[in-house]
C-alpha cells in the first residue's frame, strides 16, 4: 500500500492479494488514510491480481467509514479482478465517483 496526500483526497495504491491476512494488515492504515483526508479516498487498484470476500468487506466497511465522516471511497483504475467482484454483486456504483455527490451518498448505502 502507497498514499500521497492531494488537496483534499488521499491517492492509495494497493498492489498484490487482497484477502483475510492483507486486510487485517490493511484496515488501520486504510482507516488513517481516510482520517488523513478532508474528502475521501481515490483507490488505485489496478495492481490487485485477486480479492475475495474478505477483501471485499475491508472495502465496504471502509465506505461505511468514509460515509459516517461526509466522505468517499472512490475506485479510480479497479483490475479486472476488484471489477468482476463488484460487478457479480453490483457493488460498482458504490465505488464511482457519481456517488460522490453529497446529495447522492447516503441514498446509496
Amino acid at each position: 500500500m502507497s498514499c500521497a496526500p492531494g488537496d483534499d483526497r488521499v491517492r492509495v495504491t494497493l498492489r498484490g492479494e487482497l484477502d483475510l491476512v492483507s486486510g487485517n494488515r490493511l484496515r488501520g492504515r486504510l482507516s488513517e488514510a481516510l482520517a488523513a483526508s478532508a474528502s475521501g479516498l481515490d483507490l488505485h487498484l489496478s495492481g490487485l491480481s485477486f480479492c475475495d470476500c474478505a477483501g471485499l468487506s475491508v472495502l465496504m466497511e471502509l465506505r461505511r467509514r468514509a460515509l459516517s465522516a461526509s466522505k468517499t471511497v472512490v475506485i479510480q483504475d479497479p483490475s479486472p479482478a476488484i471489477d468482476r467482484l463488484l460487478h457479480l454483486i453490483g457493488a460498482q456504483d458504490l465505488f464511482s465517483p457519481s456517488c460522490s455527490r453529497p446529495s447522492q451518498m447516503h441514498a446509496a448505502v
